[in-house]
């Protein structure tokens, strides 16, 4: 069995654009490195948060390796690779582990509503392609498919890398029942920053965050005081940061994390359309939710 890629609070990180909307890898850089020195536990690059959606596949190889590279062995480094094609999520995942990604982060296929059938083949034929460590994501609300926890246990048990599950159905019940399918296996990771605190409470190892990028080290705080024990501090934390978590989300992710980060001085505030910058009444509701707990 796999070890875990990483315990605590990993950054589904934002890929930072210039003006023109093309990747700005100086601030890119400058992002990871302003994580990683504030204690964020892995790097997810190339997910949601990161519009790879908006990518060519060769863009978002090149935005990998260029993360790869400034990581250098930092932390891990965890590459976006599903796709709703088998083939197309095949080849992301084995060139992310050629660039040198420590573990990959593959969501459902998306769109096509495959069985779960579907999704066990899909998730077996990419496990069987690469030599790294994988992460299921499940979200169904913005795939259309939901994996039900006998369809994740199913994987799990019979895919020797695929070792965890970033969960963000918002379904506390289906996050404890993938963990007793799986006898407590499972790595699991909150896929909501709102609900980190109750996946911890049954048996989780953390998160995959969107507010990390702009709380980066209460974000890791928040998972380590739980995981060693003060579960009032860890509680302290994620009540302290609610009102920012719902402003981060008031509209589509990555939007609102975007005008934050920029908001931050890492970057132009620019999102790839079909995407549209934040509009400036919810902007300000969440400059103020930042100020208000000393995020600005």
């Amino acid at each position: 069995m796999y070890m875990a890629i990483f315990t605590g609070a990993g950054v589904a990180l934002i890929t930072p654009m210039k003006e023109d909307l093309s990747v700005d890898y100086d601030q890119l850089e400058r992002v990871i490195d302003d994580q990683i020195n504030h204690g964020t536990d892995s790097i997810i690059i190339c997910g949601t948060t990161g519009e790879a959606s908006t990518m060519s596949h060769k863009e978002q190889i090149e935005v990998v390796a260029a993360c790869v590279s400034c990581v250098n062995k930092r932390v891990p480094v965890i590459a976006g690779a599903g796709a709703n094609c088998t083939d197309e999520a095949l080849y992301l995942a084995r060139e992310s582990e050629r660039v040198g990604s420590d573990g990959l982060l593959v969501v459902t296929p998306y769109y096509n509503k495959a069985t779960q059938a579907g999704l066990v083949e899909y998730y077996t034929s990419i496990g069987n392609s690469v030599n790294i460590p994988i992460i299921m994501y499940n979200i169904p609300g913005r795939t259309g498919v939901n994996i039900q926890p006998e369809t994740t246990a199913k994987i799990f048990k019979s895919v020797e890398n695929i070792v965890g599950m970033k969960e963000a159905s918002g379904n506390l019940s289906q996050v404890a029942d993938a963990l007793y399918l799986t006898d407590g296996e499972l790595d699991m990771y909150s896929g909501n920053d709102d609900q980190i605190l109750p996946v911890l409470s049954l048996g989780g190892k953390g998160v995959i965050s969107v507010l990390s990028n702009i709380a980066p080290q209460e974000t890791h705080d928040m998972v380590m005081k739980f995981l060693n024990g003060d579960v009032k501090g860890s509680q302290e934390l994620q009540m302290k940061y609610m009102d920012v978590i719902h402003k981060l989300f008031c509209e589509v992710n990555p939007i609102p994390v975007k005008r934050a980060m920029a908001e931050l001085g890492f970057g132009a505030n620019a999102v790839r359309r079909p995407l549209t910058e934040m509009e400036e009444d919810h902007a300000q509701e969440l400059i103020e939710s930042m100020k208000n707990v000393g995020i600005l």
